[in-house]
């Protein structure tokens, strides 16, 4: 769990378990994650007879956005393989990712916040740009996952 401190945690050292078994070893680590987020939706009510004039604001449905990983292409087919789960329509392809951010000490890293990724399905696979001009780039894949709703712990 994390530890209130003066300084931020450094953005840097992370881990994502896509919750396909796989977690004791590392297939392919992600260079970056973005989009996570949580959003209220809020209903507006007024009584016709209330002595105010000024609308009430309820909370309405909970969403969270579209989450991004991406990582460098080196053959493994794990992410392919689960878009293509989803794209055959079978429901059983829903899993809960965890994204675990890890403390800087190297001697002992452990996760400081974690944040699980509840009915997580890819929705969008995006491969490499590929160029014959420089040469000096890293081959990018990039996966955007639905999320139905965000835990932090």
């Amino acid at each position: 769990m994390a530890e209130l401190r003066d300084t931020p945690y450094s953005v840097f050292n992370y881990q994502v378990n896509l919750g396909d078994g796989t977690e004791a070893t590392t297939v392919g680590g992600f260079s970056e994650v973005s989009g996570l987020n949580a959003e209220v939706t809020i209903a507006e009510y007024r009584n016709g007879n209330s002595k105010t004039n000024y609308v009430t604001k309820i909370p309405a449905i909970n969403k969270s956005g579209d989450v991004t990983l991406k990582r460098g292409v080196i053959g493994a087919d794990n992410i392919y393989t689960w878009l293509e789960q989803v794209r055959s329509g079978d429901v059983t392809a829903k899993r809960n990712v965890e994204i675990k951010l890890h403390n800087e000490n190297p001697a002992n890293q452990s996760a400081v916040v974690t944040w699980k990724l509840l009915g997580a399905m890819p929705i969008k696979w995006t491969g490499p740009t590929l160029t014959a001009k420089g040469g000096s780039d890293v081959a990018i894949e990039e996966l955007v996952l639905a999320v139905e709703h965000i835990e932090q712990s």
